[in-house]
């Protein structure tokens, strides 16, 4: 009864995204604002993954999950960013429905290797402070890429399932989406097809890809700090602190906002507040997290320097040449 009375009624093909709402006297300044914060991103993450790279000091499993991490935000917020500049520009809020299913697609999907990345990398400090005796045997190189792979496809593979489902479902009369982004829930609510497989595979799918990775998260940094306050000296301790300060801090921004997001009752009183968690974890996290692991870092800072030293050093021989010319 439902599909055919859904069959009556005209199909979507297109949908809006009424982004923040009717700010159009804005649209130049929020142009430049998100601009700036999406080439600070890239520039920030990408710079993260080269210096790892290209510097033998942070050929380290730490450092690599770290590229990781820095690769992967630079690619899901790409997934946003430039639809959203792109509605400052001309205006035009709508986008194609098999458009709004692909963002969601790459962003949930950079999302959910997310958490896993963060549960490796915590316990990776995990093993680093508790293990230390046997952490470069335990995560060693096949293991660090093994880690990583599964984070990966992970993401890939419980996203992917969720995106078939979601590609079954008939849309039809409603097709404003009062978000920036598509999102899976805001897509849902738009179907007139029966949606309790999708919510009900989208909970499993959930509950596998966040639950068990707090948890491994929550309980790594259990240990961690339990090992830490075992350290008889307060610099022993500092000393400690300092090699996972920046990922808990990462990891804490990441996880409450999204607790935010996905657990506050989706109300009018709250949707505006879901909106600022939302932009919170997808663009100003992204663009935090390299400064968070740069200024909390002295390797990361010194391979700066060593970066920059060295580039200075080849702009100056070159000119030097090009005199002798």
């Amino acid at each position: 009864m439902e599909t055919s009375e859904c069959q009556n009624r005209t199909a979507v093909t297109s949908l809006i995204l009424l982004g923040f709402g009717n700010v159009e006297d804005l649209n130049v300044l929020l142009f430049l604002l998100f601009l700036v914060i999406y080439l600070v991103i890239l520039s920030g993450n990408l710079l993260i993954v080269v210096l790892v790279m290209v510097d033998q000091h942070l050929h380290t499993p730490m450092y690599f999950f770290l590229a990781n991490l820095s690769f992967l935000e630079s690619c899901y917020t790409s997934a946003i960013l430039p639809r959203m500049l792109a509605s400052f520009v001309t205006r035009d809020k709508t986008i194609s429905l098999l458009g709004c299913i692909l963002q969601m697609h790459f962003f949930s999907t950079m999302a959910a290797a997310e958490c896993y990345l963060l549960a490796v990398m915590s316990y990776d400090r995990y093993l680093a402070i508790c293990k230390p005796l046997h952490y470069a045997t335990l995560m060693n190189e096949k293991m660090c890429i093994l880690l990583a792979s599964i984070s990966w496809i992970m993401g890939q593979f419980l996203i992917t399932i969720l995106t078939c489902l979601l590609s079954q479902l008939n849309f039809c009369n409603q097709y404003t989406i009062d978000h920036f982004f598509c999102d899976f829930t805001p897509i849902v609510r738009l179907s007139c097809s029966d949606t309790q497989v999708v919510e009900t595979v989208a909970f499993i799918t959930s509950s596998i890809g966040i639950l068990p990775t707090f948890l491994i998260t929550v309980a790594s940094y259990v240990f961690i700090i339990t090992t830490i306050l075992r350290i008889p000296s307060i610099t022993g301790r500092q000393k400690a602190f300092s090699t996972c300060s920046s990922h808990l801090t990462v990891v804490s921004i990441f996880y409450g906002s999204l607790t935010f997001v996905y657990v506050l009752p989706t109300t009018e009183k709250f949707k505006d507040l879901s909106k600022f968690f939302s932009i919170l974890y997808t663009v100003l996290n992204p663009m935090a997290n390299p400064f968070i692991y740069s200024l909390r870092n002295k390797e990361v800072r010194s391979s700066l320097r060593k970066t920059v030293c060295r580039f200075r050093g080849f702009s100056r021989i070159q000119k030097k040449l090009c005199m002798c010319d």
